[in-house]
């Protein structure tokens, strides 16, 4: 019997009492190793792991007698092993879970060399696959796929530390590509739009069917767990026909969501879906998919009260025309230039002032594909991209049939990082000082991570159908870390104390900050300290989903001995700002973080999330003469011995027992499927762990629905530079009419049940991924 009793560990990285003398230059990239797969999407598992996903192509590594679709990398040796995946994740979306899990959501129909349709394909449905026998993946428009992250002392050939992939036992309502995934502050995750199949842009044109372009769009949202409740559509999808892929979606403090895709934006509610138009992107510039500006939330902070500001930066605007249809842009896209503008909005100001998109400073470089990873010190670092061009590959556009960058559609990569301090004076919020500049092009298919250390994990970048490794823009599998330039600093704070959980509301909890964790006054190092909650997100394309920063409110007690003692509030009681599931914990002491501990926010369960009154801090007590003993002291050798620095070398500290069974076993993912779930939790109230790694303007918008001329191809054939020719339907029988429809007060099963959501894949007889040279369950 596979044991039940999987608890997360909370490492707490930066809890450790530990200050490593830099051996990184600030500012510089270093070599990141070898991913295995190229890295479309990832994401921060825990402190030791991050998770890599691709979609089905030729890769060179195999996972047993097929080429890989994910990886597992390891931060401390820069070395990465192949994972069984079993559907196609191609431009799939994904989101964390409360308990520390993770999902992703749809991808593509399967597919073998070339890009071509998989060799088995469903019955009177020849552009559809089904499976490849080459590259031995099945269909993934409607999969999902559940993932509690391990860490090196656990056992990886465990189907305890593998994907549940199963389409045939677990999967949603209707098939998604470049769908949007968003939290609710229940842990609930909506899944909007997507293609069911389709191209460059999910449409034709002209555009005269903008609810489901010939059935290639989808203009529905739903929920997971689904809980009875069945996909609707949203309007907003229809109006934003065309260019809608992967729209860009934040969840406000009221529950509603910020919305923009095409040049439109809305404030939408899922639970009444009901939509509030705000106004239009400035200058109709495009920032979804393929556009790809980079955008984030700001940080949110007791100085801004914790309001909402989302900033979008770059993309690029082409008229309606130029955009193309499902085959190609019409546009020669790599001659155009990205835009450089930056605007901001506040969906839901508390001072009465209108909702409005305001112009911010400029990027320094106009980039499409461009990423925001929040930073620790309150800033965002912008990486990857092109100075022209848009995402997406070809083999044509409407006039150039020979491409001059390969398949790409962007040229000039933007290899130096950019850095945005939306504290900073207007005028002086964008520096580029002391970065180095990658000589790795970024382009489509690239991501990035923020690491527990601080450093940015930058990998991927694939503008082609399949691998190709000799063209313009390769195929890479060639990480790098950025070193941001507070790696100059001689010491690095330190902290001990960190919790493993936080809630919303409730009693305050201490930090204790050692003397040899800063130098100078401890005053002045007291009144300079933050401590930050970062959430890292689920990364691709351009865009890190679920991506939040957040102040915890603190005061302080400086003691005698130098150390200072944090007193910090939990978050607010409002679960909408920072929905519950994983997070990272740092100090940051004038502007020089620590490095992240692992914490879980909120219950852990998909539930209404308990919350208690704000917490109350006491009083800051400062100490003249008092000083911190860093910088250049005993403290800054780099000794790592955990003896010395009073951290546990074990992983202890079992976090919100065993991972969300989440979805499940408390009911909440209808019991039915209690994933994981152990039937306890183990308290972990507070442990620290040693460092284990050194440091055309219809009405809609430009992708709107077309009256006129230029008509320009229509469906995409089955040519080899394509996504997928267009299909109608699916019909497979794998799909069931209520395959998500989960219930969440429905029982718990441990026995294996039809092909529905009532189902535990971590029973012992349960099929799942197989880890064998079998690739899927079915």
């Amino acid at each position: 019997m596979i044991s039940r009793q999987l608890s997360m560990l909370a490492l707490s990285l930066g809890a450790a009492s530990y200050a490593a003398a830099q051996t990184h230059k600030a500012g510089s990239f270093e070599d990141g190793g070898n991913t295995q797969v190229s890295a479309m999407m990832m994401f921060l598992g825990n402190t030791e792991k991050v998770y890599i996903l691709d979609k089905s192509e030729g890769n060179e590594a195999k996972f047993g007698n097929f080429p890989a679709m994910g990886a597992v990398y390891d931060i401390a040796s820069r070395k990465a092993e192949t994972m069984a995946v079993s559907t196609n994740v191609f431009c799939a979306s994904g989101m964390h879970l409360p308990n520390g899990s993770f999902a992703t959501f749809g991808g593509n129909g399967a597919i073998g060399p070339g890009g071509n349709i998989g060799d088995q394909t469903y019955p009177g449905n020849q552009y559809q696959g089904l499976f490849d026998t080459v590259y031995g993946d099945y269909d993934g428009t409607k999969a999902i796929r559940i993932l509690k992250p391990c860490t090196s002392s656990d056992d990886f050939s465990s189907p305890d530390c593998q994907w549940f992939d199963n389409a045939s036992l677990l999967s949603m309502q209707s098939q998604r590509w470049y769908s949007a995934a968003e939290p609710l502050g229940d842990g609930t995750i909506v899944l909007i739009g997507g293609f069911t199949n389709g191209g460059y842009i999910n449409r034709n044109y002209p555009n005269v069917q903008p609810d489901t372009e010939g059935g290639a769009a989808n203009p529905t949202y739903e929920f997971f767990p689904a809980n009875g409740r069945q996909q609707q559509v949203m309007n907003f999808m229809i109006k934003t026909s065309g260019l809608n892929a992967y729209a860009l979606t934040y969840l406000m403090p009221s529950g509603k969501m910020l919305v923009q895709a095409n040049y439109s934006t809305v404030l939408w509610d899922p639970l009444t879906n009901e939509e509030t138009d705000l106004p239009d992107m400035p200058g109709q510039i495009v920032r979804v998919y393929p556009a790809s500006g980079a955008n984030a939330m700001l940080p949110l902070t007791p100085e801004n009260n914790y309001t909402p500001t989302v900033i979008f930066c770059g993309g690029t605007y082409m008229d309606d025309w130029s955009w193309g249809n499902y085959s190609w842009p019409f546009a020669d896209t790599w001659e155009i230039p990205a835009s450089p503008k930056c605007h901001t909005i506040t969906p839901e100001p508390t001072d009465g002032s209108p909702v409005e998109y305001v112009e911010d400073d400029d990027l320094p470089v106009g980039r499409t594909m461009g990423q925001f990873i929040a930073l620790p010190d309150l800033t965002m670092l912008v990486v990857n991209g092109g100075a022209n061009g848009t995402a997406g590959y070809s083999t044509r556009t409407y006039n150039t049939l020979q491409m001059p960058y390969g398949m790409s559609l962007a040229a000039a990569p933007v290899g130096q990082p950019a850095l945005y301090n939306p504290r900073a004076p207007k005028g002086q919020r964008w520096s580029t000082a002391g970065f180095d500049t990658s000589k790795i092009a970024r382009l489509y298919h690239s991501s990035a991570i923020l690491l527990p250390d601080a450093s940015v994990l930058i990998a991927g970048s694939n503008p082609n159908v399949d691998v190709n490794t000799s063209t313009v823009f390769p195929t890479t599998y060639q990480a790098e870390v950025f070193y941001p330039s507070y790696f100059a600093a001689p010491t690095r704070p330190t902290f001990t104390g960190a919790p493993s959980t936080l809630s919303y509301g409730g009693d305050p909890f201490d930090l204790t900050v050692p003397a040899s964790a800063y130098s100078g006054s401890a005053n002045d190092a007291a009144d300079n300290t933050t401590v930050v909650l970062i959430r890292g997100g689920w990364t691709t394309h351009a865009m890190n989903m679920g991506q939040r920063v957040m102040q915890l409110n603190n005061t302080y007690t400086v003691n005698s001995d130098g150390s200072i003692t944090l007193h910090v509030s939990q978050l607010p009681p409002n679960p909408n700002l920072f929905q519950p599931g994983p997070a990272m914990l740092f100090v940051t002491m004038s502007g020089i973080p620590s490095n992240g501990s692992w914490v879980i926010i909120g219950s852990g369960n998909i539930e209404q999330q308990p919350t208690k009154p704000a917490s109350v801090l006491p009083a800051s007590v400062r100490l003249d003469g008092a000083s911190g003993s860093g910088a250049g002291s005993s403290a800054s050798t780099g000794n790592n011995d955990s003896s010395k620095n009073g951290a546990s070398s074990s992983h202890t500290g079992a976090i919100v027992g065993g991972i969300i069974a989440a979805i499940a076993a408390v009911g909440i993912l209808g019991a039915g499927f209690g994933i994981w779930m152990a039937r306890r939790r183990r308290a972990a109230a507070q442990q620290a762990s040693s460092l284990s790694y050194p440091m055309g303007t219809a009405p809609g918008g430009a992708g709107g629905v077309a009256s006129g001329a230029r008509a320009g191809g229509g469906l995409r054939s089955s040519d080899s530079s394509a996504f997928m020719p267009l299909s109608q339907a699916n019909g497979s029988t794998t799909w069931g009419a209520n395959a998500s429809t989960l219930s969440l007060n429905s029982p718990y099963y441990d026995d294996p049940r039809s092909a529905s959501a009532e189902f535990d894949p971590y029973h012992q007889n349960a099929p799942r991924v197989s880890t064998n040279q079998a690739r899927g369950p079915y």
